[in-house]
């Protein structure tokens, strides 16, 4: 109990405001510049890897620098597996949930959000999925990876850095789950769409869940693969 509570103080609180607002704008600078970077012959799931490889390669060595290890940040093996895997379902009826939601009250709002064109767009990232489950086996393993490497940026390493940077405020939690939320949603569509509002809410989900269920990245990983994994089998 004594290392948990030792463990949550370290991960919680800054010791150089300065620092941390430096480590985030490097960090979101190369997050959003590095999408700029394209490599039509390698496809779109191979550049998302490209992309998220090259941000992780930023949050470890801001890491680094802080003293922080991922294991610090929930990348820790999980003391019971029954438990986790039983938090990973509830997550991921909570993002189904929440997304369902959203779609009932979406034309309730006070503003039209541009319509979702993922599912129109998916033969030119992924290539044609319909009927076609030997090209799905060979993308979903990158899909999972790339699932994982999301909540280490986005729950592990973004939101931490920002619960840092704001944690002499009394809302810190808060103000990080709702940012890192926003910034995945905007950076999966950059523009306020149902697409960008739907992983929104995913991540919104995945932040509060994180706070919740003891700062452990598994949970969640495992939720976000079979969230993935389900939308990858819809489009076959």
């Amino acid at each position: 109990m004594e290392n948990n509570v030792n463990l949550k103080v370290k991960v919680l609180h800054p010791n150089n405001y300065k620092g941390f607002l430096m480590d985030l704008a490097i960090y979101l600078t190369v997050m959003f510049s590095i999408r700029e970077i394209y490599f039509p012959d390698l496809g779109f799931i191979v550049n998302g890897l490209f992309w998220s490889f090259s941000t992780l390669v930023v949050a470890i060595w801001r890491m680094k620098v802080r003293g922080v290890t991922w294991k610090e940040l929930g990348l820790r093996k999980p003391k019971n597996l029954k438990k986790t895997l039983l938090i990973s379902v509830l997550i991921l009826v909570a993002t189904v949930l929440s997304i369902m939601a959203f779609n009932i009250l979406k034309d309730q709002l006070p503003f039209s959000p541009a319509p979702d064109t993922s599912s129109e767009s998916a033969v030119s990232k992924f290539g044609k999925l319909k009927g076609n489950w030997p090209l799905f086996f060979i993308i979903i393993p990158m899909v999972l990876l790339e699932s994982c490497l999301e909540e280490l940026l986005d729950r592990g390493f973004l939101m931490n850095w920002l619960e840092r940077l704001f944690s002499k405020t009394s809302f810190a939690t808060i103000i990080a789950v709702l940012l890192q939320a926003a910034i995945f949603g905007f950076r999966h569509s950059y523009d306020l769409s149902e697409r960008s509002i739907t992983v929104g809410l995913i991540g919104l989900v995945m932040g509060i869940a994180y706070v919740t269920f003891g700062r452990n990245l598994w949970p969640l990983i495992i939720a976000h693969c079979i969230l993935n994994t389900m939308s990858m089998v819809d489009r076959v």
